[in-house]
């Protein structure tokens, strides 16, 4: 049996759940989930970072301790994850008693080791990225990610020598190709690894700020939050803690980011990995932003869209395969309500959702409720056979390599030729001249249709499940052959999976 373990970044507890990320969690319980349904043994870690000025900031304006106020804000992301279908193995929190162990381990041993220094420094600080920058990282002399003027502070603290793992990392990003993805956020960070890599400050004084994990070595300081999140990854698989456990899942098949936290993720972790010496995670993969009207979503922007606006009006398993077939991984891709509706009309109420419905319907009305038998296939069952029987194997490839909008688009591409193979045959008419004919259709339409229908169960479990048994089918392995709908088999109450949204006027005319 193969392992497979995925992470997401660990979001700010103070963060209200958005789009973003709702799409990074989604994108590993879908990854997860088909994994699990080909038989490996899955670990999917997420969780919060709790630690830092921004969550200290966030409490005192509450008039709340810090732990306090993660234990309340916490909950949204508990809450919203169940709201959306997503079954991680473990949710971690940087204020977790056994994290902040592993965290001080580490610090300890690579203090011993001699990577870490006491000296002073100055640099320009970003609040909200809770970092330093350098000025040449600077956008018109402001924060990359956030546009605003950074403030200059000068202050004593310790710092990890990451300039002596450069070349170390440059090397092994040109000997792994496929550490980090895409092929365009390797290309960045080995272009930022062209300069001269500083050291990193890795402490942050009581004086400043108390709401982190104090240092093994020095107890007038703080872990910098981002050294104490990255190390999530190995201490949420009980990294020093549980040396059996950790040997198991580690090295993390994928970590999951946003391509605004690159250089944390493909320079900071790498080199703190070398560092304490332990391998690194196989796959770094970047994906893009969801867009509003081709703006990063974001807070100042005002223009955010929630999960749950979506999920209440429109349900959970639609929004999880809209998320899934709009993205190209890697890729920005803009979100409009529009957009989403002509994609749900389109391929869930149209392509799949009348399928389902005909299908149901005839069989019902001509065979008492019950999957008929099959009878002696022509050309277009052996078609329709021969296509069904690849497509876990086209689809399964197209998921390795990160194309999980074209392995959908394959599954959507094999349900609208079912359509055809219906419209051709027709045996709404056949039955009146040949009702063993037409069973022989409606075995093949239907039995095609929960081979689609498993494929998308990963992305939409529960809808999924539900029309299966409208067809008499329940869920089954990932690979499952051809023939596992048994004739006989009782169809479950039908009732529409997919209500069609009613388009306003504009968006009528712009899609024709």
């Amino acid at each position: 049996m193969k392992k497979f373990y995925i992470t997401t970044p660990i979001y700010y507890v103070n963060d209200e759940p958005h789009i973003g990320h709702a799409y990074t969690t989604i994108l590993a319980d879908v990854l997860s989930r088909y994994h699990r349904e080909a038989g490996d043994e899955v670990f999917f870690l997420t969780g919060t970072d709790e630690h830092g000025q921004k969550v200290s900031q966030a409490a005192s304006e509450r008039g709340v301790e810090p732990k306090k106020h993660c234990d309340e804000m916490v909950v949204r992301f508990q809450n919203m994850w169940k709201k959306l279908h997503i079954e991680n193995d473990h949710f971690i929190r940087t204020t977790d008693k056994d994290h902040q162990e592993v965290v001080k381990e580490i610090l300890q041993q690579i203090y011993d080791s001699g990577d870490i220094y006491f000296d002073e420094y100055t640099g320009l600080y970003c609040v909200g990225c809770e970092r330093f920058y350098t000025e040449k990282e600077l956008v018109d002399e402001k924060c990359p990610q956030h546009q605003k003027s950074l403030k200059e502070i000068k202050e004593t603290n310790y710092f990890f020598r990451m300039s002596k793992y450069q070349q170390q990392l440059i090397d092994y990003i040109n000997e792994h190709p496929e550490f980090i993805l895409p092929k365009t956020r390797r290309n960045e960070v080995l272009g930022f690894l062209r300069q001269p890599l500083g050291d990193l400050c890795i402490s942050r004084p009581k004086s400043r700020l108390s709401w982190g994990i104090e240092l093994p070595f020095d107890s007038d300081y703080v872990t910098y939050v981002w050294f104490d999140a990255l190390l999530n990854y190995v201490s949420g698989i009980g990294a020093k803690k549980n040396d059996k456990q950790f040997a198991k899942w580690w090295p993390a098949d994928y970590h999951l980011i946003g391509k605004d936290i690159l250089t944390t993720h493909c320079v900071y972790w790498p080199t703190m990995l070398f560092a304490a010496g332990i391998p690194q995670p196989r796959t770094i993969f970047a994906h893009g932003w969801w867009l509003s009207d081709e703006f990063k979503m974001s807070k100042s922007l005002g223009n955010v869209v929630k999960p749950l606006d979506l999920i209440d009006r429109y349900g959970v398993d639609p929004v999880r395969y809209f998320l899934m077939r709009d993205m190209v991984l890697g890729q920005d891709s803009n979100f409009s309500p529009d957009g989403f509706a002509l994609r749900y009309n389109s391929d869930l109420a149209n392509d799949l959702g009348n399928l389902v419905g005909r299908i149901s319907t005839l069989v019902r009305r001509h065979f008492d409720g019950k999957i008929p038998e099959p009878g002696e296939q022509s050309r277009e069952e052996t078609q329709l056979v021969e296509s069904g029987s690849t497509l876990a194997v086209e689809a399964i490839e197209l998921i390795h390599e990160m194309k999980m909008n074209d392995a959908v688009e394959t599954v959507m591409e094999y349900v609208r030729s079912i359509n055809r193979y219906m419209e051709k045959l027709m045996p709404w008419k056949l039955i009146k001249s040949d009702k063993a004919a037409a069973g022989t259709v409606l075995y093949h339409a239907a039995e095609s249709l929960r081979i689609s229908l498993q494929l998308l169960h990963p992305i939409m479990p529960v809808r999924t499940a539900k029309i299966l048994g409208m067809i008499g089918a329940s869920v089954t392995e990932l690979k499952s052959p051809w023939g596992q709908l048994k004739s006989g088999s009782k169809l479950s109450e039908f009732e529409v999976p997919f209500p069609r949204i009613e388009l306003n006027q504009k968006t009528k005319q712009a899609k024709e």
